[in-house]
Formats: C-alpha cells, structure tokens, sequence
C-alpha cells in the first residue's frame, strides 16, 4: 500500500536539500521548468524539464539549484508497504533499488496530476490522503508504462510534438483528428491512436487539460468572470466549464477565485 507523507513545490535559485541513507521514505520529482542537480550515491545527475527522478528508500543524495537559472518542481515523499511473501509488487518501479531518471513524454498529463496533488495536500482538503494516494499511483503506472514500452522513436516523438503545438495554438476551437492528420500528414486515426500513445490523454482530454491550465492562470489573475471565461475558453455553457473544472482539479473554480490578486469588481 502507498502512503503519501509530503508533497511540496520547490523553486528559485537558492534551493537545496539534503537526504542521509537510512530514510525509509521514497521520493519522486518532476521537473516542470528550467534546471537542477542531484548528487545520488555520489553520481550526479542534472535535471530540466520533463525529467523524472525517482530516489529510493535507503538512498543518500544531496541536491541544489544552479547559481543563476531559476527552476521549478514538484516532490512527493512516499512509504510502500509490500503485500503478502510471494505476491508480486504492485509496481516493479516499487521494487527498485537504485535512483531512476527518466525524460517522460506525457509531462503535461502529469505535471497536472502532480499539481492537483500538490493543491489537495496543502490545502489540507478532507481525505486528501485518499486522493494524493490515488494520483500518486496514477502516475506511477503511467512511468511505468513508458518504461515498459521503451522511448518512442524520433519521428514518433516529433509528430506528437507538431500535434501538441497545433492544439496549444487552438485550445480555444473545436480540434478533431482530421486536423492533426493534416497536420503530421497521416490519417486521421493514425493521429489519433499517436496522439494517445505519445500523452496517455485522448485529443478531447487533452484539450479540456490545456483549457483548464489556462482558466486557473485567468481566475487567478484576470478580473473575468466564471461565465466570461468559459465563454473566452470555448465552453459555450458555464455549468459544463464548471464540470469539467471540478473533475479534472477536484476543485470548483471559484475556489480559485479566492486567490486573485485583484478581484473583479
């Protein structure tokens, strides 16, 4: 069983931190901007966006921001306790004994689970341990799946790319898979079926995901409305933007509202 003990946002450049051998808690990271340096064992390891790092229980490392370049990301302290002798573990990742470093290629499919989890945990809402545990596993069993599956290839990662772009560019319009077929020169199920293997999202998760990354950022600093920004973000009915918001944070957006910096008048 997972047990979540912290999850915390570290950023800037004068982060440190220090962890002895003997520790019976794992970690986590993802990197989510710029970059940072971990010593393990004695091995070093740079970290930038994307990166995943996985720290054992048990395992001595010691990290720090690097003079001058800013950097952000998230880290999740875990215990797991193993089932019965001879059951397999619920995850091999579970099982290993050395650190892990990993580039994911669904980075914003779990840079949105880390911070919900993150937002659930310090906002101490009630059983967030339930729902840190489940995130957490979640995206354990996505990194798994990747490592499982191997690092796509170059022309794979390039197209889901082009894809991506094209849906940052039209997060606000109705995107089908016709478009991204025209816009990596495949068939429309070819993307389709790319577009969930590179994300683990399928295209109408994924432009739901951009639409409410964007909506936090204009409750939070905008002076729009909850209408006018499920109007501006394309959702024609504000009760379906509010379902929408509720299910992928678990928060209402006017829980959001409460944080502007200047409230509408």
């Amino acid at each position: 069983m997972l047990q979540v003990h912290s999850v915390v946002q570290d950023t800037g450049v004068h982060w440190f931190d220090e962890g002895e051998r003997g520790v019976h808690l794992h970690s986590i990271i993802l990197m989510t901007y710029g970059k940072c340096l971990y010593w393990v064992e004695g091995e070093k390891k740079m970290l930038d966006k994307g990166d995943l790092l996985f720290l054992p229980q048990q395992a001595a490392y010691y990290g720090k921001s690097i003079p001058t370049v800013t950097h952000a990301k998230y880290v999740v302290t875990f215990s797991y306790a193993e089932g019965t002798a001879g059951e397999p573990a619920l995850l091999p990742i579970l099982e290993e004994l050395q650190p892990r470093q990993w580039k994911t290629e669904r980075f914003e499919l779990l840079q949105q689970r880390f911070k919900t989890m993150f937002d659930q945990w310090n906002e101490r809402l009630p059983y967030r341990e339930a729902m840190c545990q489940a995130l957490l596993l979640e995206s354990l069993t996505h990194w798994n799946r990747e490592i499982d599956e191997g690092h796509r290839s170059d022309v794979k990662h390039r197209h889901a790319e082009q894809m991506k772009q094209y849906v940052q560019n039209h997060y606000r319009e109705r995107v089908t898979k016709e478009e991204l077929g025209t816009v990596i020169d495949k068939s429309p199920n070819y993307a389709a079926v790319l577009f969930r293997e590179m994300t683990g999202q399928t295209i109408g998760d994924y432009i739901h995901a951009e639409r409410i990354r964007r909506a936090i950022y204009l409750l939070q600093h905008s002076r729009m409305t909850v209408a006018d920004i499920a109007e501006y973000l394309g959702y024609c009915d504000p009760s379906y933007f509010h379902k929408v918001f509720k299910r992928k944070i678990g928060l209402p957006p006017s829980s959001y509202i409460k944080e502007r910096e200047h409230p509408a008048q």
